[in-house]
């Protein structure tokens, strides 16, 4: 399966919530949820009633959109988190919140998971002092992020720094704007975690 490259703004219209998936334009009147608050398509427009394996469908593919990761690795995360002691509802979500690209997104870095990861890919970032260009790459609670040093006066960078600098930091991860780095201090918690989902749900699609 390939990675979706249509209108973004399309999956959160398909979700029926913001999924915050292209940054700035998200918190601005051009956002087409606010526009267009119904599904696409012809029949967008109709009340639809979803069966209990629906909704659960629809809360499965929301998290897969907003972490922008493919139905196979999706899967092996629950299946890590599923292995690990503890609720695996949590558990997945913290993985998920170690990917190297949302940690980037998180730090503030960028303005979009999907930038992120981007930038990522582009080598734009140092892993304790080494380059990855790796979105999956799950980071350690000690590991240090920083923008690499021929990066750091990149007009977009600069952009993007005006723009998040101004946004909460989740407590789990630390940060310098004027050094352009941060740093893990532990794995994210339940109430660090404030995208609108319902973990539960996901186990139960994936226990059927």
């Amino acid at each position: 399966m390939a990675r979706y490259t249509g209108p973004v703004c399309r999956q959160c219209r398909r979700e029926g919530e913001k999924l915050f998936l292209k940054g700035e334009r998200c918190y601005t009147d051009k956002c087409s949820i606010e526009r267009r608050s119904y599904v696409p398509g012809e029949h967008g427009q109709r009340r639809q009633k979803l069966s209990e394996y629906g909704v659960q469908l629809r809360e499965k593919q929301k998290v897969r959109k907003i972490y922008g990761v493919l139905e196979n690795q999706f899967r092996r995360y629950f299946e890590m988190a599923d292995n690990q002691p503890g609720i695996t509802g949590e558990n997945f979500l913290r993985v998920l919140e170690r990917r190297l690209d949302n940690v980037v997104f998180r730090l503030g870095f960028a303005a979009s998971r999907n930038e992120a990861r981007q930038l990522v890919r582009h080598g734009h970032f140092l892993v304790n002092g080494s380059r990855v260009d790796i979105p999956s790459y799950l980071v350690e609670e000690g590991e240090e992020i920083e923008v690499k040093d021929s990066s750091k006066d990149m007009t977009r960078m600069k952009e993007i720094l005006e723009f998040t600098s101004q946004k909460n930091i989740p407590e789990w991860l630390e940060v310098n704007f004027e050094n352009k780095n941060g740093k893990v201090l532990r794995e994210a918690e339940r109430e660090d975690i404030d995208i609108p989902v319902r973990e539960q749900l996901i186990v139960e699609f994936y226990s059927r």
